[in-house]
């Protein structure tokens, strides 16, 4: 079996998947996989440049996030067209970290905060949704990432609803 674990920020993907891990259990991460592709893969690297331009990446072949990040907020049609080229990378790399996982064990786990947003649930066989109360959502990201009330408010805004993927997950994890 290939499970999908997803949530809100703050709600504990990494706490319930480092739980996974602490069991034996194999864990594909995502955002992970993206930041190394970005920062690793000539192509994508080629293809950010053309569409961010010359700053994204410093004389030594370094990211620049901070580039990336104004780039992607200048709007949803921008993070698309970062994605567009990330995206299929990281798919891929999943497929075959999968089959050579599932040569060893029974089941593998994808974490993936933006699951449904990027189609990836048609890669696995089952979704697990951990959730927790928005409340206690704020709170752990203002002290984890030392936001704002506002900014984790705003962040949590741009997430596809709770309700909406607790429609779609197979099983659901509160983790309040």
């Amino acid at each position: 079996m290939i499970y999908a674990i997803t949530g809100g920020i703050g709600a504990g993907k990494s706490f319930y998947c480092k739980k996974l891990e602490a069991e034996g259990h194999a864990i594909f991460y995502c955002d992970d996989e993206a930041k190394k592709i970005i920062r690793t893969n000539p192509d994508v690297r080629e293809q950010l440049t053309a569409l961010v331009g010359d700053g994204l990446y410093d004389e030594a072949g370094v990211l620049q996030k901070k580039v990336l990040a104004a780039y992607i907020c200048r709007g949803d049609a921008y993070a698309q067209r970062v994605n567009a080229v990330v995206h299929p990378r990281v798919a891929e790399a999943f497929k075959a970290w999968a089959a050579e996982q599932l040569l060893h064990r029974a089941d593998v786990y994808m974490e993936c905060a933006l699951l449904f947003e990027t189609g990836f649930e048609t890669l696995v066989d089952e979704v697990i949704l951990v959730t927790a109360s928005t409340e206690t959502r704020i709170q752990r990201v203002m002290q984890r990432d030392g936001v704002s009330r506002e900014q984790a408010l705003h962040w949590i805004a741009l997430q596809m609803p709770e309700d909406e993927k607790a429609k779609r997950a197979h099983h659901i994890i509160n983790n309040e």
